[in-house]
């Protein structure tokens, strides 16, 4: 019997569209400690490598802009903690499914393709948001950023879950929307499938990239090619 094909995919921006509950969060936390709310579009941008780097980022572009720097590493801390607080109980207010993922993911399961989530979003609040928008059973694996000792873009992160799963690198898959994702893979040597308007604040063709998609609409003929 031939090995099964492995399909690895980031979470925020790719399986599911997190923003609106991000920035309701974020916003939530900022306004707490006297700083600026952010707009949708710099959720996107800020996104993709977890919540405290998000904040301090955010923290850092609106010093910048104003020319008060009032950061600190234990107040970025508190602020971490207030906002997986706040997250984690607002987890689902807005957030949707990416466009035609169901379908795949059903697809995908019917033809016995392992698959697993790969995401620096804390593995607590990765597994809560599949489990309540009721796509955590087509998983076999989900790995945060806090799963192991090494997140992306680190490619162990990608090859810790193939191994796990039971997967072959040299038969893998990695679907994502940011250039944490696809530098992974690169150093991974795994495909990378990039969907398009991703939660990063470059450019598509600033992203290293196989294989260009909108959305999971059509995304079979794309994996039929590697079953």
């Amino acid at each position: 019997m031939s090995q099964k094909l492995t399909i690895l995919f980031d979470l925020d921006g790719t399986l599911v569209n997190t923003a609106p509950d991000l920035m309701l969060a974020h916003n939530y936390v900022m306004k707490k400690y006297g700083y600026d709310e952010r707009k949708l579009s710099d959720i996107k941008k800020l996104a993709g490598r977890g919540s405290k780097v998000m904040l301090s980022r955010s923290m850092h572009e609106i010093a910048e802009l104003s020319g008060k720097i009032k950061k600190s590493d234990d107040v970025i801390e508190d602020m971490t903690k207030e906002f997986i607080d706040f997250y984690s109980k607002n987890i689902l207010k807005e957030s949707t499914l990416k466009n035609g993922l169901l379908e795949f993911l059903k697809w995908c399961k019917k033809n016995s393709i392992l698959m697993g989530v790969c995401t620096n979003k804390q593995e607590h609040l990765s597994i809560d948001l599949l489990k309540k928008i009721k796509i955590y059973h087509f998983f076999d694996y989900v790995a945060g950023g806090n799963t192991f000792n090494h997140n992306k873009p680190d490619p162990r992160h990608l090859t810790d879950i193939i191994e796990i799963i039971g997967g072959d690198i040299n038969k893998s898959l990695m679907v994502g929307d940011s250039e944490t994702d696809s530098n992974a893979s690169k150093a991974a040597n795994i495909p990378f499938v990039l969907i398009k308007d991703g939660y990063t604040e470059k450019k598509t063709e600033e992203i290293y990239h196989d294989y260009l998609v909108k959305d999971f609409v059509g995304l079979e003929k794309i994996v039929k090619k590697y079953l």
